[in-house]
C-alpha cells in the first residue's frame, strides 16, 4: 500500500505542475546545469561538515588565511580556527562571550536574551603579520580586540589578547544587520550602523594616524537605510595616491528613483588618501560618490526583470590588477517574482559611469534631479594626486567637489548562470563563502554550522564522455575512461573538455559509440499499469536541468517511432509525461529523450500497458469474492499480486474521471479522509489501552457483562477499522466508482 500511496500522491503533485509547459525552455540557459542534493554530496563523499557547538551559531564570518593553512571563524560568542583540509577535525575554538553585565543591560533593553544579547563577532581582519583585528556585538555594546595567531603555521598560536576597544564605527551593535569592513595599511574601513536604534548608518574609517572620519549622520542623500556587503580596494592607475576603496550595498530608493518603496543595489567609491574638507566636511568624506548596479533579463514586453536584493560580491583578479571582474550575487525583492542571478560588471564601465552625467538633489522637495550645472574641476570623486595635480589633500579641494552627487547612470548587466546548487541537511541559508585555490576547496558558512567541498565532483556528471563534457567544469576532464580531474600539468592529448562551448560533437564523436559499447550509457526499463479512462504519469527527469526532454511512442507490433507532442491528452512537463485519458490504443513502448547542446540520450524506457475498465473489475472481484467464502480463520493475510500492485481503491476512483479538475477534488477529499481515519485510530486504540489498565488495576477479576459487551463493542470497532483499511466491500466499491459532479 506504501508503494502505491506514492504513485497516488505523485499524480495529485502532477496536478500542481499542470501549468509549466514549453516557456520554460526558453529559460534553461539561465539555471544551474545540475543541482546537487544534500544526500548526493553525502554519497559521493563530497562533503564535510562541522555541525556546530550547542551553545553557539551564526557562523557568519570568515576569512581565509591560505599561507597557514586555516579558516578562522566568528561565531556567537566564539571565534574558531578550522583546518582548511578537513573543518571537521583538528579545529580550535576561543570562547568571548559578552560580560554578565553587558548581558543584564541588554535584556532590560527589550532585547532577546538568547537570540541579540550575545557577543557575535562581525570584524575578522589582518592587522599585522602577527595578529587579526577582531570585533563583535557584544551584547549591544561592540567591542574590539587583539588575536594573535603567529608568524607561521608551525607557531601552533591562537590567543585573545585581554586589552579591548570600544567597537563603535566598527561592528554594528544589532547582530541582524549587514556589515562590511575592510583593514588597509592600519586603518579599518567599514560600512556598519553606529548606534543603539539602528538608524545612524554610517562608512566609516578607523584606527591608524589619521582623525577618524565617517559619511554625514543621518542624511539620506549619503545613505538611505543600507544594508552592507563588501568593501575592496581596486587600484585606479600606478599611483598609489590615486588608489580607491569600492564598498558594495543595497540601500532603498531615494526620492525620485522610484514611485513606491524599492530596494537598489548600489557601488560607492571613495579615495583611500580622503582626509575630509572644510566647514560642513570636517571630518566627512569628500570623495564619496555612488551608483547603481542593475542586473535584470530583458523581458519580451519590454518590462525588465530587476534582481534588486544584492548578497554576495565576489572579485576575480586578472592580469591587471586595476581591472578585476566583479560577480556579484543578487536576489529579487517583488513578491510576485521570486529568483536569484549572478551578473558580472567590468572595471572600465563602472569607472565610466563615475565620470557623469551626475544627479543632485535641488528643489522645494529636495529630490534627486539631474545635474544641469558645470560640472567643477577635478570632477568629482577625484583623488587628490600628482596625476591630475593641483591639489596635494582633500582639503584643498572646492566646496563645489565635495557636493553630494550620484552617477545618473546605472551599471547594466545581464544574469549569468551559477556552477551548481548546494543545499544543507537542513534548510538554512548559507551565510559566508570562502574559496581556497590552493586547496581547490568551497567552505560554506550559516546558522548552524561550517561546511567545505571540493571544487572538482567529476564523478557526479555521468560515466560517458559527453557527459563530461557538457559539465563545462574547468576542473574536470575526459582523459579517455572515465571523468576526472583535470591537472594543468597533464598531456593535453589526454584532455578531452570544452569550457567555452561544451560542444560533445566535436570531443566526443570518436568515443560515443565506445561508450555505449561498454554499457556507459545507462537505460531505466520499467513497466507500467494504467486503467482506460484514468489519467497516468510517466516520470522522467534528465540529470542536467539545461537539457530538453522529448518523448517517442512505439507500438508493441511496430518498429516504427512517432514524437509525442504537447496536446489536450498529452501533457510534457520537466517532470516527465502526463497522460489525460487513457486509451486502450495507448499501450505500447515509451522512450524518454533528454537532448542538450545537440547531444542526443535516451534515459527511460516504458512499457505501459492499458487495462479495460471491465477487466479490471472481474479480477477484483473475482479476488474479493473468493476471499468472502472461505472460512474467516482460513482466509489469507492481504496481499498485494502483481496485477493488483497498482490498484489502490482511491486510484480506482479516478476512472471515471479524467478531467484534471476533478483530480485536484479527489486529492483533498482523499487527504482529509485519511486524517479523519488517523483521529479514530489513535482515539480507539487509546479506549482501547485506558480499558485494559482499567482491567490490571482489578485486584479481583469480576466477570461484568456491560464491561464485557463494551470490550467486544470496542474490538469490533477496531475490526471494522481494520477491514476498511485492507479494502472495500462491493457495494461502497460501487458507490466509489459512480460519477461525481464537479
Amino acid at each position: 500500500m506504501g508503494s502505491l500511496w506514492g504513485s497516488f500522491m505523485l499524480l495529485c503533485w502532477v496536478v500542481l505542475l499542470r501549468t509549466e509547459g514549453s516557456g520554460a525552455q526558453e529559460t534553461k540557459n539561465n539555471v544551474p546545469r545540475l543541482k546537487l542534493s544534500y544526500k548526493d554530496m553525502l554519497e559521493s563523499n563530497n562533503l564535510v561538515t562541522f555541525e556546530g557547538l550547542a551553545n553557539s551559531s551564526a557562523y557568519h564570518t570568515f576569512l581565509l588565511d591560505e599561507e597557514k593553512g586555516r579558516l578562522v571563524v566568528g561565531a556567537k560568542d566564539h571565534i574558531f580556527s578550522f583546518n582548511l583540509l578537513n573543518v571537521s577535525r583538528d579545529y580550535v575554538q576561543i570562547p568571548w562571550p559578552a560580560s554578565p553585565t553587558r548581558r543584564d543591560e541588554c535584556k532590560w533593553a527589550g532585547k532577546d536574551l538568547s537570540r541579540e544579547c550575545s557577543n557575535f563577532i562581525k570584524v575578522l581582519q589582518p592587522f599585522n603579520q602577527t595578529h587579526l583585528y577582531v570585533c563583535g556585538t557584544g551584547a549591544f555594546h561592540p567591542v574590539c580586540s587583539y588575536l594573535e595567531v603567529g608568524k607561521k603555521p608551525e607557531d601552533s598560536v591562537f590567543r585573545l589578547e585581554s586589552h579591548t576597544e570600544n567597537g563603535r564605527g566598527k561592528s554594528p551593535y544589532d547582530p541582524k544587520l549587514l556589515t562590511a569592513s575592510m583593514l588597509i595599511d592600519g586603518e579599518l574601513y567599514a560600512g556598519t550602523s553606529a548606534d543603539f536604534m539602528g538608524r545612524d548608518f554610517a562608512i566609516f574609517r578607523t584606527l591608524g594616524k589619521h582623525h577618524p572620519i565617517r559619511t554625514e549622520q543621518h542624511d539620506s542623500r549619503w545613505l538611505n537605510d543600507p544594508r552592507f556587503v563588501g568593501v575592496h580596494l581596486i587600484p585606479e592607475s600606478d599611483n598609489p595616491e590615486d588608489d580607491k576603496i569600492y564598498l558594495f550595498f543595497k540601500e532603498n530608493a531615494i526620492d525620485g528613483e522610484h514611485a513606491g518603496k524599492a530596494t537598489h543595489a548600489r557601488i560607492g567609491q571613495l579615495c583611500k588618501n580622503d582626509l575630509g574638507g572644510h566647514r560642513s566636511l570636517v571630518n566627512k568624506w569628500t570623495t564619496f560618490l555612488k551608483a547603481r548596479l542593475v542586473c535584470s533579463v530583458p523581458g519580451n514586453n519590454g518590462i525588465d526583470t530587476h534582481f534588486d536584493e544584492l548578497q554576495d560580491v565576489f572579485l576575480m583578479s586578472t592580469k591587471d590588477p586595476k581591472s578585476p571582474i566583479i560577480y556579484a550575487v543578487f536576489t529579487t525583492s517583488s513578491n510576485i517574482f521570486k529568483g536569484s542571478a549572478v551578473c558580472m560588471y567590468s572595471m572600465t564601465d563602472i569607472r565610466r559611469v563615475f565620470l557623469g552625467p551626475y544627479a543632485h538633489r535641488d528643489g522645494p522637495n529636495y529630490q534627486w534631479v539631474p545635474f544641469q550645472g558645470r560640472v567643477p574641476y577635478p570632477r568629482p570623486g577625484t583623488c587628490p594626486s600628482k596625476t591630475f595635480g593641483g591639489f596635494d589633500t582633500t582639503k584643498d579641494l572646492p566646496d563645489e567637489v565635495g557636493k553630494r552627487m550620484t552617477a545618473e547612470s546605472p551599471v547594466n548587466h545581464q544574469p549569468l548562470s551559477h556552477k551548481s546548487v548546494i543545499f544543507l541537511q537542513e534548510p538554512t541559508a548559507i551565510t559566508a563563502m570562502e574559496l581556497s585555490t590552493k586547496q581547490q576547496q568551497l567552505y560554506l558558512g550559516s546558522d548552524i554550522g561550517v561546511s567545505q567541498m571540493p571544487l572538482h565532483r567529476c564523478e557526479v556528471y555521468g560515466k560517458a564522455c559527453a557527459e563530461c563534457c557538457l559539465a563545462r567544469d574547468p576542473y574536470c576532464a575526459w582523459d579517455g575512461t572515465e571523468c576526472s580531474r583535470y591537472f594543468p600539468m597533464a598531456k593535453r592529448r589526454t584532455r578531452r573538455q570544452d569550457i567555452r562551448n561544451g560542444d560533445p560533437l566535436t570531443q566526443c564523436s570518436d568515443l560515443q559509440h565506445h561508450d555505449e559499447l561498454n554499457g556507459k550509457t545507462t537505460l531505466m526499463d520499467k513497466t507500467v499499469y494504467g486503467v482506460e479512462n484514468s489519467s497516468t504519469f510517466l516520470e522522467c527527469s534528465p540529470k542536467s536541468q539545461r537539457a530538453m526532454t522529448y518523448w517517442q511512442y512505439q507500438r508493441s507490433t511496430d518498429e516504427r517511432k512517432q514524437e509525442l507532442k504537447s496536446e489536450e491528452r498529452f501533457i510534457r512537463t520537466d517532470q516527465g509525461l502526463l497522460i489525460r485519458t487513457l486509451n486502450k490504443k495507448d499501450s505500447g513502448i515509451y522512450l524518454c529523450q533528454a537532448v542538450e547542446h545537440g547531444f542526443m540520450q535516451t534515459l527511460l524506457k516504458v512499457t505501459l500497458e492499458v487495462i479495460d475498465t471491465e477487466r479490471l473489475e472481474d479480477l477484483l472481484h473475482r479476488d474479493e469474492a473468493a476471499t468472502a467464502s472461505a472460512p474467516a480463520q482460513e482466509r489469507p493475510a492481504p496481499q498485494e499480486t502483481p496485477n493488483q500492485k497498482l490498484w489502490y481503491r482511491d486510484f480506482l476512483s479516478l476512472v471515471n474521471h479524467p478531467t484534471l479538475n476533478s483530480v485536484d477534488e479527489f486529492c483533498e477529499q482523499v487527504w482529509k479522509r485519511e486524517r479523519k481515519h488517523r483521529r479514530q485510530k489513535a482515539h480507539l486504540v487509546q479506549q482501547v489501552q485506558i480499558h485494559q489498565q482499567q482491567q490490571q488495576q482489578q485486584q479481583k477479576v469480576v466477570v461484568n457483562p456491560h464491561t464485557h459487551m463494551h470490550a467486544q463493542g470496542l474490538a469490533a470497532k477496531w475490526k471494522h477499522l481494520q477491514e476498511r483499511q485492507k479494502g472495500r466491500n462491493r457495494r461502497t466499491h460501487e458507490l466509489e466508482r459512480a460519477p461525481r459532479s464537479v
